[in-house]
C-alpha cells in the first residue's frame, strides 16, 4: 500500500494516504501518533451500532486513524464504557444541515475509507453515497455494512443477527438433536460474519488500491459472511460426512467426545478429544475402563452416559487439575469474569483491565511482530473532538460549522 495512484501530482508521495494534507493546521492539538500495521490509513466512520463500530474498532486497534461522525442528541450516559468506540475521535455533524453534508463530503475527500452501516439508499439520500464520494475521491474505499446486502428482495428489510443467521442456514445447525435451534448471542452474525468480514474486505481493497490506484465499494452483507463461515459444514456435507440436522454430527455435539459435561458443582467442562490419542488421554483422565467401541454409533448413548456420570463426581476445578498438561483436549468452561483472570490469557494479555476502573476489554487481535497494534484513545464522548478533528482533517471552517449549528462541539 505504498505506491501513489494516478492523479496524485503535487501530493505527498507514497502510502495509502497519498493526497491527504500532511500535518494539522497551526494552533490545533494534533492527535497522538498511531502505531500498528494500519498506521497512516484514515477512516471516516458514520456512527452506527454493532458490526460497523466493531469493524472500526479493529481498524483503530491496528493503527488506523478513525474519525467517528456522530449524530446530534443524547449519547450513552457512560461513553467511556462503549468499548466498540475505542481508539478514535468523535465529531458531531447534523446531516440535516446542508453545510454538514458539504463538510462530510470534504472529509470523505481526505479519507482512505468511509465506513457506513445504514440501510441501502440512505447515504445516497444524504448526498454522500458512493457515486458522489468516489467521483470526488477516486481512491476512496467505500465500505457498506448491512444484514441482507445492497441488492436482493430483502435488501431494504429490517433485521437482526438472529434473523440473518436463521435465513443463511447457520441457526438450523446449532443446538441439540431433537431440540430447538440455539443461537450464540449475536457473535456469529454481527461480529463474525459482519464486522470481521468487513474489516477483511477493507484491508483487501486497500491492498488492491496500492496496485490500481483506485478505490471501490465493499458490500458487506452479514448473510454473505455467515455463509462463508459455513464453508466447512458445507464441504463435509458434500462429502457425505455431515447431515443437514443439528446435534448429530462430529462437531455439533453429536458425538460424546466433542461435547460439554456438567460437574459436581454445577459448572461445566468442554471436551474436544477427536483424534485417537486425545481420546485415549480423555478416557485415561476420567479413569474409565471397559468402554465400548466409539466407532459404532450404537455405543454413543452408553459412552455419553458414562462420561456424564463420571464428570459429575468431581468439581470443575478438580477436573481442570486432573487434565492439566494432558493431551485430552479438556478445558473448563469459564465465565467472562473468570476468563479475564485465567493464567494463560493473563500471560498473553488477551484481556486488558482499565486503570482504576476494573473494566475488562479484549486486547487488539491479531498480533504483529514488527508493527504491533495497541489500545490508544479511550471511547470518546460524542462530539468531544469536533473542532480539533475537523480542523486536523483539513476543514479550516470547523469553528464556523459549530457556530452555524452544522456541527456540535461537546
Amino acid at each position: 500500500m505504498s505506491e501513489p495512484g494516478p492523479g496524485t501530482e503535487g501530493r505527498p508521495p507514497g502510502g495509502p494516504l497519498a493526497g491527504v494534507r500532511a500535518g494539522p493546521l497551526a494552533g490545533v492539538r494534533a492527535a497522538p501518533p498511531r502505531s500498528g500495521p494500519l498506521a497512516g490509513v484514515r477512516v471516516l466512520e458514520l456512527a452506527g451500532i454493532g458490526p460497523g463500530p466493531f469493524c472500526a474498532m479493529m481498524l483503530a486497534d491496528q493503527g488506523a486513524t478513525v474519525l467517528r461522525i456522530d449524530r446530534p442528541g443524547a449519547g450513552d450516559p457512560r461513553p467511556e464504557r462503549e468499548f466498540l468506540n475505542r481508539g478514535r475521535r468523535s465529531a458531531v455533524l447534523d446531516l440535516k444541515h446542508p453545510r454538514a453534508v458539504d463538510a462530510l463530503q470534504r472529509l470523505a475527500d481526505k479519507a482512505d475509507v468511509l465506513l457506513e452501516g445504514f440501510r441501502p439508499g440512505v447515504t445516497e439520500r444524504m448526498g454522500v453515497g458512493p457515486d458522489v464520494c468516489l467521483q470526488r475521491n477516486p481512491r476512496l474505499v467505500y465500505a457498506r455494512m448491512t444484514g441482507w446486502g445492497q441488492q436482493g428482495p430483502l435488501s431494504v428489510t429490517v433485521g437482526h443477527d438472529i434473523g440473518y443467521i436463521a435465513r443463511a442456514g447457520a441457526l438450523h445447525a446449532l443446538g441439540r438433536a431433537g431440540g430447538p435451534p440455539q443461537f450464540p448471542a449475536n457473535l456469529l452474525g454481527d461480529f463474525g460474519g459482519g464486522g470481521m468480514v468487513m474489516a477483511f474486505g477493507i484491508c483487501a481493497a486497500l491492498v488492491e488500491r496500492a496496485t490500481s490506484g483506485r478505490g471501490q465499494v465493499v458490500d458487506t452483507a452479514i448473510v454473505d459472511g455467515v455463509a462463508s463461515l459455513l464453508a466447512m459444514p458445507l464441504m463435509l456435507m458434500g462429502q457425505g460426512r455431515w447431515r443437514d440436522e443439528r446435534g448429530v454430527n462430529l462437531l455439533d455435539g453429536g458425538v460424546p467426545w466433542y461435547d460439554v459435561y456438567e460437574t459436581a458443582d454445577g459448572k461445566w467442562m468442554a471436551v474436544g478429544a477427536l483424534e485417537p490419542r486425545f481420546y485415549a488421554a480423555l478416557v485415561s483422565g476420567l479413569g474409565l475402563t471397559g468402554l465400548p467401541d466409539r466407532h459404532d454409533p450404537q455405543n454413543w448413548p452408553e459412552l455419553r452416559e458414562r462420561m456424564s456420570a463420571r464428570f459429575k463426581e468431581r468439581t470443575r476445578d478438580e477436573w481442570t487439575a486432573t487434565f492439566a498438561g494432558s493431551d485430552a483436549c479438556v478445558e473448563p468452561v469459564l465465565s467472562l469474569h473468570e476468563a479475564a483472570k485465567d493464567p494463560h490469557l493473563v500471560a498473553r494479555g488477551t484481556y486488558l483491565t482499565g486503570d482504576g476502573d476494573g473494566l475488562v476489554q479484549p486486547a487488539p487481535a491479531p498480533r504483529f511482530s514488527r508493527t504491533p497494534g495497541r489500545l490508544s484513545d479511550p471511547p470518546p464522548v460524542p462530539g468531544q473532538h469536533t473542532i480539533e478533528a475537523l480542523t486536523e482533517w483539513g476543514l479550516a471552517d470547523a469553528a464556523d460549522l459549530v457556530a452555524s449549528g452544522a456541527a456540535v462541539q461537546a
